[in-house]
């Protein structure tokens, strides 16, 4: 099985953002304290079930976007657009809720938006 790589740019923009949330997947599989480090969490806290999640979390994460990147379909590069747009969601949420207004979680905010309207742009026809 080869690995498919888009000829035209609005599809090869919705296979690089699959990418990043593999990739984003990949790390937190492989590397969740670092992850959790990065994200802003005391890591000498976390016990081996928080680390479960995290890598859990990160199996998913790297199972739809390695699927997008193998199948390389509209629908599949639909639910990893919605997936990330509702993360984005989440954090625009916790800004308001939980006084989350903070440099980080607006900065993973706007990645997030960014990585989403990779693969939503290319579904939707706005590439």
């Amino acid at each position: 099985m080869e690995l498919y790589f888009p000829s035209e740019l609005p599809e090869q923009l919705a296979f690089i953002g699959a990418a990043l949330v593999a990739l984003a997947g990949l790390v937190l599989f492989l590397m969740p304290s670092a992850a959790l480090k990065a994200a802003g969490f005391s890591v000498g806290v976390v016990t081996p079930e928080g680390y479960g999640a995290t890598r859990s979390t990160g199996g998913m994460y790297l199972g739809l976007g390695g699927t997008a990147l193998l199948l390389a379909q509209d629908w599949i590069y639909l639910a990893v657009g919605a997936a990330v747009a509702l993360g984005a969601l989440g954090r625009l949420i916790s800004v308001f809720a939980d006084r989350g207004a903070t440099p980080r979680n607006i900065g993973f905010m706007l990645l997030q938006v960014v990585v989403s309207c990779l693969p939503l742009g290319y579904v939707f026809g706005y590439f």
